[in-house]
């Protein structure tokens, strides 16, 4: 069996002894004589498997302890509704529209109050992150809001807005464990975790404990409500649990390959490789500016609709897959999130090469 350099942007790539330990303890999980599959979740052994998750991934992030790790289900997009509805007290909260994504939540934050956008990207095609230091956030705000890394444009916040008194909330679905990150900047930062944790099913909500309230908006459902998994260890009802025992899986892998900071090295020598060919390129271009572009999620084109279409269909004859970029743009992208191994980015450059010259 050969497997492919998989650049899907999500669900993504996994790390392979991930997958060959998931493999070995598919029918019996440690002695147990049953999947995690098929295990009650109320067991001493699936609490076991949270717990040491949860445990491994504060390690991991370096989370303060006065912040509450939340395993819910619904993905990320699940919290453009969840948000407002937790945090928002005045009934206002301010965002910046960097993307598709933040452009959703955005959308979604003014079913439940004033949404204000202080600032949008969208008019170069959400092709930059816009200035944050003339961002000013308004007096009143619950929150301000931004999604960190923006996967189909392929921009990421290099720095943070200052927000004073007003708590930071961070979507980092796309960057989520790519590299060191400073938890304590922020009031909540969430993802979903199938592009660079785990599996699709599952989001993880990393909230400091003073937002997490009990007079949060009156209609909120009681899943939607971070106090109802804070109090049950996010086990109110059953979680994904295979999910959360993958993710355990990724969180050991990573703690194996130096942290986020071994981990952060490796992404960014795979971005440099192929932004640096990028730059040189006569045929292909990429699409972000480069003062913010992602390590994670590269988009690119070559100004030709139909010779995009020929490269996405030879790539895949060398074992390249999903390089086709998000049906919004067109074009290509190349996630290359922490599992995607360094000859894979080398292997999508070498064939770059060779497409150009024999299509320049």
């Amino acid at each position: 069996m050969t497997r492919v350099y998989n650049f899907s942007a999500g669900p993504a790539v996994l790390p392979v002894p991930v997958l060959e330990q998931a493999a070995a303890e598919m029918l019996d999980y440690q002695g147990t004589g049953m999947s995690v599959m098929e295990m009650s979740h109320r067991s001493k052994t699936f609490q076991n498997i949270i717990d040491t998750a949860e445990a491994d991934l504060r390690d991991l992030m370096g989370i303060p302890e006065n912040y509450k790790v939340l395993f819910v289900q619904g993905g990320a997009t699940t919290q453009f509704a969840a948000i407002p509805m937790n945090l928002m007290k005045n009934g206002v909260a301010d965002y910046i529209v960097s993307g598709s994504w933040s452009k959703k939540a955005f959308k979604e934050a003014k079913m439940y109050g004033t949404a204000n956008c202080l600032a949008s990207s969208e008019d170069e095609t959400f092709s930059y992150v816009p200035d944050v230091d003339a961002i000013k956030v308004s007096e009143d705000a619950d929150y301000l809001y931004i999604c960190q890394n923006e996967t189909i444009y392929g921009t990421v916040y290099h720095k943070l807005p200052e927000t004073g008194d007003v708590p930071l909330v961070a979507d980092v679905s796309s960057c989520f464990l790519s590299e060191p990150i400073d938890v304590s900047k922020y009031g909540v930062i969430y993802g979903g975790v199938q592009k660079n944790v785990g599996p699709a099913g599952l989001a993880i909500v990393i909230a400091r404990e003073d937002l997490i309230r009990e007079d949060v908006l009156e209609y909120t459902p009681t899943l939607l409500r971070w106090k109802t998994m804070a109090d049950a260890g996010s086990m109110y009802n059953t979680p994904a649990c295979y999910t959360i025992y993958i993710c355990g899986l990724v969180f050991k892998w990573l703690k194996e390959q130096g942290g986020l900071e071994g981990i952060g090295k490796r992404n960014r020598e795979k971005a440099a490789l192929l932004y640096d060919f990028l730059d040189q390129s006569k045929l292909f271009s990429g699409t972000a500016r480069k003062e913010d572009r992602s390590i994670m999620n590269v988009p690119f084109v070559t100004g030709d609709a139909d010779l995009d279409a020929k490269f996405i269909a030879e790539a895949a004859e060398h074992n390249i897959a999903n390089i086709k970029g998000h049906r919004s743009v067109g074009g290509m992208r190349a996630s290359i999130y922490n599992a995607m191994p360094r000859e894979g980015v080398e292997a999508l450059v070498a064939f770059m090469e060779q497409f150009e010259k024999e299509n320049a």
